[in-house]
């Protein structure tokens, strides 16, 4: 039943994950700011940190939320009514550990307000591309401040300390449920792309592929889920067989899925290793006309 169930699966979500793969979707948005690693020895005097929230990455342009991949949210009226006019960058959220049912309610067209009232537009950046983050960051202070929304919200920075003190902190967060830290240069521009202006502090790397195959499981897992075949931002392909439960294993994520993976470090051929799922990265909204 597993193989017969596979087969429709990937015969169904190929054209998918072409036409995914076609359109960039796992490729580095080109408008706002992306992280690196942290590693010991950055200057950390030169940057704040705050929490590295699970949540969907969105931007507000003064009138609408958007993705990251150009989708408008359909939020509530009611929702982004006291938001300021100026653009924010930030992420929506509904606390830590639920990334699922996040995802769930911001990729609705028709948004249910029950659900809605629940999220928050975590906000940590204000693009103003002539400015550094030093001089933005009272900005986006007053801006959140004076809109007085219950559903806008600041996310804290602070200092970061020394290595020993960012360790502990980033430990803190996690034993709490929280992913991890993010580090903003103080000096830096709002700039589009990857840099050392923003750097990501956690236990483990992760990154996002496409799922091309589903293959069957053997021994404990026979008649189930084995592990995926993903396709990497490079093309490369890997084979990812853990992290997974026993409901994943018996309806896994169909080819053209986007899924996160965790992992320690690279082989000696650049592939990610002990590569771990973690989950499926439905947060994008479906794409509708925009008034």
């Amino acid at each position: 039943m597993f193989v017969i169930s596979w087969m429709k699966r990937l015969s169904s979500g190929l054209l998918a994950s072409m036409a995914l793969m076609t359109a960039g979707a796992i490729a580095e948005p080109a408008s706002v700011p992306l992280a690196n690693v942290y590693q010991q020895g950055a200057p950390l005097a030169d940057y704040w940190v705050s929490e590295k929230l699970d949540g969907v990455r969105a931007y507000w342009d003064g009138e609408r939320l958007w993705s990251r991949r150009g989708n408008p949210f359909q939020a509530p009226d009611w929702f982004v009514s006291d938001f300021p006019p100026q653009p924010l960058d930030g992420e929506l959220w509904l606390g830590r550990g639920h990334f699922a049912q996040l995802s769930g309610i911001v990729r609705t067209v028709r948004p249910v307000d029950a659900d809605w009232r629940s999220v928050r537009f975590m906000v940590f950046d204000l693009p103003l591309a002539d400015q550094t983050f030093d001089q933005r960051l009272p900005q986006l202070r007053e801006l959140v401040s004076q809109a007085g929304s219950p559903y806008l919200a600041l996310v804290e920075q602070q200092r970061p300390g020394n290595h020993q003190q960012l360790m502990a902190h980033r430990d803190k967060v996690i034993a709490v449920g929280g992913e991890g830290l993010m580090l903003r240069r103080g000096a830096s521009v709002y700039q589009a792309g990857r840099s050392d202006d923003l750097l990501k502090v956690k236990r483990f790397d992760d990154a996002e592929a496409i799922v091309v195959g589903i293959l069957p499981g053997k021994g404990k897992y026979q008649g189930l889920m084995g592990a995926l075949r993903v396709r990497l931002a490079d093309n490369r392909e890997l084979r990812i067989g853990s992290g997974f439960s026993d409901a994943e294993r018996i309806d896994p994520p169909p080819a053209g899925s986007v899924i996160t993976f965790k992992y320690s470090g690279h082989t000696a051929t650049g592939l990610p290793r002990f590569a771990s799922f973690m989950r499926v990265r439905n947060d994008e909204p479906k794409a509708v006309a925009v008034p």
